[in-house]
């Protein structure tokens, strides 16, 4: 399974960016989500959306991020408006699925994308 993110970059206070991450070689999908790690923190749970269409974020994000998803393609898209300082940091897809049609889901992990907010 290879995961591609793309979409980060560096924006100044207030602004907006798109990320995308689609997913090949996975045969099923059950959530798929963003998490996102800055320097000298863990990293923690910024987005999800379920195959079902559940959604979950982070309370630092509600109100400000989307997460949605195009399931035909396994892709999952993170709309991050009104950017903050604190929203900087390097931002992973993450799918759990299957690659066949048994077997226990597994997580998979994209490469990561970096996104700053500095004016």
């Amino acid at each position: 399974v290879q995961l591609q993110a793309s979409g980060g970059g560096l924006v100044q206070p207030g602004g907006s960016l798109r990320l995308s991450c689609a997913a090949s070689g996975i045969f099923s999908i059950n959530v798929m989500g963003w998490y996102r790690q800055a320097p000298g923190k863990q990293r923690d749970l910024v987005a999800a959306i379920s195959s079902g269409g559940r959604e979950t974020y982070a309370d630092s994000v509600k109100g400000r991020f989307t997460i949605s998803s195009e399931n035909a393609e396994n892709t999952v898209y993170l709309q991050m408006n009104s950017l903050k300082p604190e929203d900087t940091a390097v931002y992973y897809c993450n799918f759990v699925g299957r690659t066949a049609v048994v077997g226990l889901p597994r997580n998979y992990w994209g490469q990561g994308t970096q996104v700053t907010v500095s004016s």
